[in-house]
């Protein structure tokens, strides 16, 4: 099922002995666009200390408690390997959690599976720590960071541009709980039509200016504006996604080139 990630946001999270914390973010892989890791909040449980969390360590999720639980204790998280708030995700580091906990690296399981590819989707190059990190190389010429991992709290609050204007800006993603994949952008439109909102799939997304924190789609405005209606308290189900795959092919055929 399709779940926004702002609703996920503050889960708590329990180990098989205890609490460990709560959801503070998600990295997604800009390429495959799964989410790979959970952002955990320790709060007074390691005195604030981050940790992260791949959704394969998960072993029950409950939605209506708002509530998640990992196949993990609370003293290996507390000995794992240390994640600090102004640090760059790197591979390294990933390969480090992989390695301790005994967990298989995404990489090593096929660079498609479970998610998609969408070319130009939208990066999140600079900001703080682990909810984005930087294209550039550090000083000894490595690069500082995994250049594929996103953070969706950096993300949200990117203006999206059609081929003719400005649409409204990122407010919230929609992913699959059952793979974490992000399935669509959820925009807000309000400047432009007063309170409505419509999804974007990563299909429509052209290119992205990361000094400007834009998001070019492939599309006019007129195309998202004539999109499936989209309230935000309706659930986007099977027949939802046909009729929406359906109208943006459909006009990608017509339109001339």
């Amino acid at each position: 099922m399709l779940r926004h990630t702002s609703a996920i946001h503050g889960y708590s999270i329990g180990a098989t002995d205890g609490p460990i914390g709560s959801v503070s973010d998600f990295l997604f892989d800009d390429e495959s666009w799964r989410v790979r890791w959970l952002v955990v909040d320790t709060g007074g449980f390691l005195g604030g200390r981050t940790v992260l969390l791949p959704p394969s360590a998960l072993s029950h999720v409950n939605h209506f408690g708002r509530q998640l639980a990992v196949t993990l204790t609370r003293q290996q998280l507390k000995d794992g390997p240390a994640i600090t708030a102004d640090q760059p995700v790197s591979r390294q580091m990933e390969s480090d959690l992989y390695d301790y906990y005994g967990w298989g690296p995404y990489w090593s399981m096929g660079f498609y599976m479970g998610g998609y590819y969408y070319p130009g989707g939208p990066y999140a190059p600079n900001g703080g720590g682990v909810h984005a990190r930087d294209h550039a190389a550090a000083e000894d010429g490595h690069p500082r960071g995994d250049i594929h991992l996103r953070s969706v709290r950096e993300v949200t609050g990117y203006h999206i541009h059609a081929r003719d204007g400005e649409i409204g800006h990122i407010s919230d993603f929609l992913l699959e709980d059952g793979d974490w994949s992000v399935h669509y952008l959820v925009v807000s439109t309000q400047d432009w039509w007063p309170g409505k909102k419509v999804l974007i799939s990563p299909r429509s997304i052209l290119s992205t200016n990361w000094s400007t924190r834009t998001v070019s789609l492939d599309v006019d405005k007129a195309t998202v504006k004539d999109s499936p209606a989209y309230d935000g308290s309706q659930e986007v189900d099977r027949a939802y996604e046909y009729a929406f795959h359906g109208y943006y092919d459909g006009r990608r055929v017509t339109e001339p080139v």
